[in-house]
C-alpha cells in the first residue's frame, strides 16, 4: 500500500518562519521580471475564462490573484498553512495538500499549474508523482504547466550578490552545478532541485504529456538587475534597465542556447 507523502519540516519552516513568498515576485526587479514573463507565457495557452485552473503549490496566491481577476475559477493547493491563509484572500478556493497526492477528480480541470513543487522535490520519483497527479487532474486537450529553477541560477545569483566569494556558498553552488541538488541542512536556501532544460522536458514527457515546450522565463540578463539593485539600493522595476531586461528575455526566447541563462523555466505540455 502506497503511503501518503510528507513534506520535510525544513521546507515548511523555511516558508513559515524564514522566507515571505508573498513578496518575492513584487519587491525586486528580477522577481517582477519573473512574474511578468510567467504571465505572458501562460496567457498564450490559457483557455478563455471561466476555465478551471488547478494551482498546485500555488503558495500565497500571487498567480491565483491575477487569474481570479481575469475571471478564471482557481483552486489552489499548497502544503504551507501560512500560504493557504493568504491565498484565500484572492478569491480562489484553497486546500492544504501535497502535489504528490491531489484530491482533485480525474479530468476535472482545464489547466494545472505546477509552479513551485518541482523546486523542492529532490527525488525523481517524487517529481514524477507530482506531474502524474497534475496530468490526471486535467481533461484531455488541456495543459500542464510546470516551473523549475534553472541549473545555473545559483551561479548567476551569487555572482550578483558577491556571495560566491564565500567558501560555503561556493561549495554549495559547485554541488548544484554538478548534481542539481541543494541538500537539506545547507544554509542560504531550503532543500531544492535545479533542472536543466532537457531534463525538465524529459520529465514532462515521461509523465505522458505531449508537445512539451520549455521556455526561459527571465532571459539572460536578469542577474544584471539583481546586481544593480543589490549594490546601489535603487529600485529598478520602473526603469529603462528593467524594460531592456524584459526585451532581452523576449528576444532570447527562440534560441535554445540561451535557455540555460534564465533563473526559471516554464515547461508546458498537452494532456
Amino acid at each position: 500500500m502506497e503511503t501518503s507523502p510528507e513534506v520535510p519540516p525544513e521546507i515548511l519552516d523555511f516558508y513559515t518562519e524564514t522566507f515571505d513568498e508573498s513578496t518575492r515576485l513584487t519587491d525586486s526587479a528580477d522577481g517582477t521580471l519573473e512574474l511578468v514573463r510567467t504571465q505572458e507565457i501562460l496567457r498564450r495557452y490559457l483557455p478563455p475564462a471561466p476555465a478551471r485552473v488547478l494551482d498546485v503549490g500555488g503558495g500565497p496566491g500571487v498567480h491565483a490573484a491575477w487569474l481570479v481577476d481575469a475571471g478564471y475559477r482557481v483552486h489552489l493547493v499548497d502544503p504551507v498553512a501560512r500560504h493557504i491563509e493568504r491565498a484565500a484572500a484572492t478569491g480562489c478556493t484553497v486546500e492544504l495538500g501535497d502535489a504528490r497526492e491531489l484530491t482533485a477528480e480525474t479530468d476535472s480541470y482545464d489547466v494545472a499549474l505546477v509552479l513551485g513543487p518541482l523546486y523542492h522535490l529532490l527525488d525523481r520519483a517524487d517529481r514524477d508523482r507530482a506531474l502524474a497527479e497534475a496530468r490526471r487532474a486535467v481533461r484531455p486537450g488541456g495543459f500542464v504547466v510546470a516551473a523549475a529553477i534553472g541549473r545555473y541560477a545559483s551561479l548567476f545569483e551569487h555572482t550578483a550578490t558577491t556571495f560566491l566569494t564565500r567558501d560555503p556558498v561556493r561549495e554549495a553552488v559547485a554541488d548544484i552545478l554538478a548534481t542539481g541538488r541543494h541538500d537539506p541542512g545547507r544554509k542560504g536556501f531550503t532543500a531544492a532541485y535545479f533542472h536543466t532544460g532537457p531534463g525538465l522536458a524529459e520529465e514532462l514527457t515521461a509523465a505522458g504529456l505531449a508537445d512539451v515546450t520549455v521556455y526561459g522565463v527571465e532571459g539572460p540578463t536578469w542577474s544584471l538587475l539583481k546586481a544593480t539593485e543589490q549594490h546601489t539600493g535603487e529600485k529598478l522595476i520602473d526603469s529603462d534597465m528593467f524594460t531592456a531586461a524584459l526585451t532581452a528575455a523576449r528576444l532570447a526566447e527562440p534560441y535554445p542556447d540561451l535557455l540555460a541563462a534564465s533563473s526559471h523555466m516554464l515547461a508546458i505540455g498537452t494532456v
